[in-house]
This record gives structure tokens, C-alpha cells and sequence, in this order.
């Protein structure tokens, strides 16, 4: 599966534009805001029906315009597929497969797999756990569609819970009855969440270690550890004895939704121990486990989107990551750069049926 066309009008600073691809490696490059990094995010937009920079759908409508679409045809071993995402002002998103509108996005999550490597993932290792609970989310919710619909209820009835808690305060009034009734969803979506992501992250581990080995071929031992309050209790108890806490803060205070991944190195961690290099050693072989595993357990290679990565790795490393995903038959390839020979002299050496789009 690959994509095999892509058709942009309207999105961010483009008003229209038409690839044919590569089943291989594509090349966009130009000068720095060309657009090349919002055609990644037009692919990211086909894969999971919204934007990898966090953006609001609305925010990627061009300027001045009412309207931006995206469409791709997409070649299966048996047949070809038209994915569609239009979004008007004032309306609500659409994503079509074939015409035929999904009643869910959550349906479309995991047709076309992909995965990103940009200088955002820095976020992973620096930022606070929020990020690392999307990563994993993200991770999961492309080979497990139940999990995605589970952690949709759990989010909704998380804020309804929230919502009462603070009319609580600002009424001056509490009835436990009335919080009770959200703790049985809460309890039995966020079990279900933490299982998922417990298995899920003790099964990538090994592949993680695998690739770091790979790339740094250095002599440092890399562990993920995922950290859960139900690790200790289980969430009915935590529930129970943070209800007080949680009627003075407002807000509920324990849960999966402070989940997080803990990143270490030789039994410390990176964010403080690692170097420059270990770091994007690191997120780089996280980013190759996630990929081995999406196509192990889908049997599908995702669509690899590498932005910028000339100028985050030297360029030893970035031909080392590009023949080993080419090597190890990850499926198609799709990077930004700002110099079009530094480009060629890598991708052409490694596959003589890449393209290069030069981006104006």
C-alpha cells in the first residue's frame, strides 16, 4: 500500500498542488517557508484526519479562502482507494473513502498507517508527560481501532466529571451520588486504556533497544518505562481515596490521563543523562519500533514522513536511517530538505526510483 498521488487546494500557504509519487523515496525541497513541511502535514492529514502539528483544522485554511481539501489515491494489492478530507468555514470536517463519508474518524484511523520523524520529537524527550501520552495514544490507536473509541469515552466522561466538580465549588454544594455515576465509565474505559497500554509498551521495548544498538552503535542500555497510578492500585480504589483532593482541586487528580513514559539510559534519564546524539539516536529507533510494530501487527508498512532531517542529523546518520527503513522494507519514504544535491547525492545512491519535488 502506498500512496500513489496527492492533490492539496487551498491548504496553509498552498493554493493548489499535484504530486505523482514514488512507491520509494520522495523528496520535497526548497527554501525554508516554501510549504514543504505542510505537504508532509497534507499526508499526515490522509493518514489520521488531522494535522501532526497540532493545529485546529480551521488554522490550515489559506488565508483569505473558505475552504481547503486534500485528496489522495491510494494502490492497494488488490485495489486503489480515494481518500477526501474537505473542511469549510463554519462546517464540520468531512473525510470520504470512495465517496462514502465516515460516520467516525476513529473508522478511518489505521487504513494508511503513518509515521513522522520531524525536530518536534525533541518534545518527547523535554516536554511533560501531555506529549508522551499522545505519542502513545497515537501509537496504539493506528492498530487498535477499540482502543481509540475507549479512550474517546474516557476523555468525554473525564471532562463531564470535571464539569460537575467545579459546579460543585462554584454552588457551594456536593453530591457524591452525582460524581458516582461517572466513576463506573471512568473506571472501566481507563482499566481498559492502561491494559493496552502496559502490553503495548512491554511488547515495542525489545524492538526500541534493537534499533538503538543499530544506530549508535554505542554500548548504552535503553529502557521505556511506563508509569500509571494503576500500576499500585486499581481505579476504583484511587477513585475512592482521592475524592476529598479531588473536590478541592476541581479537577480529578488520578487517573491514565497522568500517564507517562519514563526514557532511560543506562538507568538514567535521557532528558538529563543523554547527549545531543544519544537523544536523536534514541527517538529515531523509538520512531523505527513504532513502524516494525504497526506493520507486524497490521501487516501494512506505514508511510515514513521525515522533515527537516538533514539539519537535525549530520549526514552519515540520516543515510544510515534511510538504508536501514529501505533495507528493512518499511515501505514508502517521504522527506524535506533545503538543499536539493545534499538530497540526491543520499537518495539516489540508496534508490534510483526516488523523485524530487522541488517546492517553490
Amino acid at each position: 500500500m502506498f500512496v500513489k498521488n496527492l492533490k492539496i487546494i487551498n491548504f496553509k500557504n498552498h493554493p493548489e498542488k499535484i504530486f505523482d509519487f514514488s512507491a520509494d523515496i520522495n523528496c520535497f525541497v526548497g527554501n525554508n517557508g516554501a510549504g514543504k513541511t505542510n505537504i508532509l502535514d497534507a499526508l499526515h492529514y490522509i493518514s489520521m484526519g488531522k494535522s501532526f502539528l497540532g493545529n485546529s483544522d480551521f488554522q490550515n485554511i489559506k488565508e483569505q479562502e473558505e475552504f481547503f481539501s486534500v485528496e489522495a489515491e491510494i494502490e492497494g494489492e488488490e485495489k486503489n482507494d480515494i481518500i477526501k478530507i474537505l473542511l469549510q468555514k463554519e462546517a464540520k470536517k468531512i473525510i470520504k473513502k470512495n465517496d462514502k463519508t465516515y460516520e467516525r474518524m476513529a473508522d478511518h484511523i489505521g487504513f494508511l498507517p503513518s509515521v513522522m520523524i520531524s525536530p518536534y520529537d525533541a518534545n518527547l524527550i523535554s516536554d511533560g508527560g501531555e506529549s508522551r501520552r499522545k505519542f502513545l495514544d497515537a501509537m496504539i490507536s493506528q492498530t487498535d481501532s477499540d482502543y481509540l473509541f475507549h479512550l474517546i469515552q474516557y476523555q468525554k466522561t473525564l471532562q463531564q466529571r470535571n464539569a460537575l466538580l467545579k459546579y460543585f465549588q462554584k454552588n457551594r454544594t456536593f453530591d457524591a451520588d452525582s460524581l458516582e455515576i461517572y466513576n463506573e465509565p471512568i473506571t472501566k474505559f481507563g482499566t481498559q486504556i492502561f491494559e493496552k497500554r502496559k502490553l503495548f509498551v512491554e511488547a515495542i521495548l525489545p524492538t526500541i533497544q534493537h534499533f538503538y544498538e543499530i544506530i549508535s552503535k554505542g554500548n548504552e542500555k535503553v529502557t521505556v518505562t511506563y508509569e500509571s497510578h494503576l500500576n499500585e492500585q486499581n481505579f476504583e480504589e484511587i477513585l475512592k481515596e482521592n475524592l476529598e483532593k479531588d473536590r478541592l482541586l476541581t479537577y480529578t487528580s488520578k487517573g491514565i490521563h497522568k500517564d507517562d513514559l519514563r526514557f532511560e539510559m543506562n538507568g538514567n534519564l535521557i532528558k538529563k543523562f543523554g547527549s545531543q546524539g544519544q537523544q536523536k539516536s534514541f527517538l529515531i529507533a523509538l520512531k523505527l519500533a513504532q513502524i516494525k510494530r504497526i506493520k507486524d501487527i497490521t501487516n501494512k508498512n506505514p508511510i515514513l514522513l521525515l522533515d527537516d532531517i538533514f539539519d537535525k542529523l549530520d549526514d552519515h546518520r540520516v543515510s544510515q536511517l534511510i538504508e536501514l527503513v529501505n533495507e528493512q522494507n518499511f515501505g514508502q519514504i517521504f522527506i524535506t530538505d533545503t538543499h536539493k544535491e545534499r538530497t540526491e547525492s543520499v537518495v539516489k545512491r540508496i534508490n534510483e526510483e526516488s523523485r524530487i519535488f522541488e517546492i517553490n
